[in-house]
């Protein structure tokens, strides 16, 4: 298959085909890399990176300079002992140019369909105004309506409108164009932590695929990442909040003073960092780009940081035209 790198090529029945990208929370790339590390999942292909990646800088450490890997977007496959579908797990460690989508999915879905895959699944985030101690509810939107009939017999919560945004939404409507079947679990995050790794909603949303394919997994180093994590956000919620004796919920007012100050203190998802890079790169050969670049921003609350950068842009343009 062009564009394809082929290791080795499993007999696998029925089986479906689960995929994920880094988004908020990175719910969906944890989850995808837990499931792979627990069922011991082999490596059998790769896409060819140079089509859909390019660098956008060089990387230090102990004081050398070099250049990093390009982004890696890769196959596994688990045979299922019990009998029943076997799975394809692609996972990529960065989000390609969405310009690129369609050519890039297509890469995706000539390896699912040389497997007769009949199912594919994604997995995402659903900023929430919970507080990150709650459990982390499930939704999920399907691509039929009978689908959607039987995930609601699992008690998960059905998105009747909205947006799945990046490849974890986007892939699923391509696939169906082409065909297949497939849904998106979306696992409940605070508005106030989608810059932070959510281990709660990773694992909400696997069991619920775990009760859906009837797939053992066990859950406890998720768990346990998720009760070191709670303790952290604990500690910078005390830090935002000190002198406050005020008690209960958070309101929505402190919910937007701790996205500002998270987005002082916490680091971006490098995937996220990588594809806002990326976005201003393209920005400075066409202004168009910019839009989709503010639209990047202003998700990850990050703007301020990046406001004489994006206002350059214009000014240079500005230049050009003079």
């Amino acid at each position: 298959m062009e564009g394809i790198k082929i290791i080795k090529r499993p007999r696998l029945k029925k089986p479906y085909l689960i995929v994920a990208w880094p988004g908020m929370g990175e719910v969906a790339f944890k989850a995808v890399s837990y499931l792979i590390d627990q069922l011991k999942a082999e490596e059998f292909a790769s896409i060819l990176p140079e089509d859909f990646f390019y660098l956008t800088g060089s990387v230090v450490q102990n004081g050398l300079l070099s250049t990093p890997e390009l982004p890696q977007s890769k196959f596994y496959y688990w045979k299922n002992k019990s009998g029943k579908n076997d799975l394809i797990i692609f996972l990529s460690n960065a989000q390609p140019d969405l310009a690129r989508a369609e050519s890039y999915s297509k890469q995706i879905i000539q390896v699912a369909k040389s497997f007769k895959v009949d199912t594919v699944v994604s997995f995402a985030s659903m900023p929430q105004a919970i507080d990150h101690t709650q459990d982390s509810s499930v939704w999920f939107a399907a691509t039929s309506t009978e689908l959607s009939n039987n995930l609601k017999k699992s008690n998960l919560n059905s998105l009747t409108e909205g947006q799945i945004s990046g490849m974890n939404g986007l892939f699923l409507g391509i696939v169906k164009r082409e065909g297949f079947k497939g849904f998106c679990l979306l696992g409940e995050i605070p508005l106030y932590t989608i810059q932070i790794e959510n281990p709660r909603a990773s694992a909400a949303v696997l069991k619920a695929l775990s009760k859906t394919l009837d797939i053992k997994i066990d859950f406890s180093g998720l768990l346990n990442q998720t009760h070191t994590m709670e303790g952290e956000i604990n500690k910078l919620l005390d830090y935002l909040k000190l002198g406050s004796q005020v008690a209960g919920p958070i309101g929505e007012e402190d919910i937007e003073k701790i996205k500002k100050s998270l987005s002082q203190l916490t680091r971006l998802p490098l995937s996220v960092k990588d594809r806002i890079e990326q976005l201003f790169v393209l920005a400075k050969t066409d202004i168009s780009k910019a839009t989709e670049l503010k639209i990047e921003l202003d998700k990850w609350n990050v703007y301020k940081e990046y406001e004489d950068r994006f206002l350059d842009l214009f000014k240079k343009t500005g230049e050009k035209n003079n």
